[in-house]
């Protein structure tokens, strides 16, 4: 795995996240609840976007992002139009910071310890990646539920692939 490629597979991915919010009927949709639902689709936002800008933008990039992950979880009825903002920041974080990467930078220890260990930086990043599969999953499937719409966002492509030709 390359730098280059894991920043185009989260730009891929993002761009899906910003597809999933899109298609909400209404912002009000966004933070509705169901039985055993505690991940609403706003609150999955809010999470990957902060954990990209928190893990590769702050700790790779050397942004001045400030996380706030608690919020993340507990803020209610956000509009819309802030969640993509904030998925747009999460774009351009990632991809200053994993743009000039080398390999020996993947090679290296990521620069902040994870659960009380220290890990690998190109094995966190593909981690960063499923753990972001997982939350667009369950953010796909609280849509279909809240809307009734069983309509897919084209999630996950190959065909967005950067080596797709």
């Amino acid at each position: 795995m390359t730098a280059a490629f894991a920043a185009a597979i989260f730009d891929r991915d993002l761009r899906t996240l910003s597809r999933e919010i899109e298609a909400y009927p209404t912002d009000a949709d966004l933070w509705a609840t169901r039985p055993s639902i505690t991940n609403v689709g706003g609150t999955l936002a809010l999470h990957l976007a902060g954990n990209l800008q928190h893990y590769v933008g702050a700790r790779l990039g050397g942004t001045n992002y400030t996380r706030d992950r608690a919020a993340e979880f507990a803020r209610r009825g956000v509009p819309r139009s802030e969640l993509l903002r904030e998925i747009e920041a999460a774009r351009a974080a990632v991809k200053t910071a994993l743009s000039g990467s080398l390999p020996a930078d993947l090679a290296a220890d990521f620069p902040e310890r994870i659960a009380g260990k220290t890990v690998n930086t190109g094995e966190y990043l593909m981690h960063l990646m499923t753990h972001f599969a997982y939350h667009l999953g369950q953010l796909d499937y609280h849509r279909r539920i809240v809307t009734g719409n069983d309509a897919g966002v084209g999630a996950v492509q190959p065909s967005e692939l950067s080596t797709a030709r």
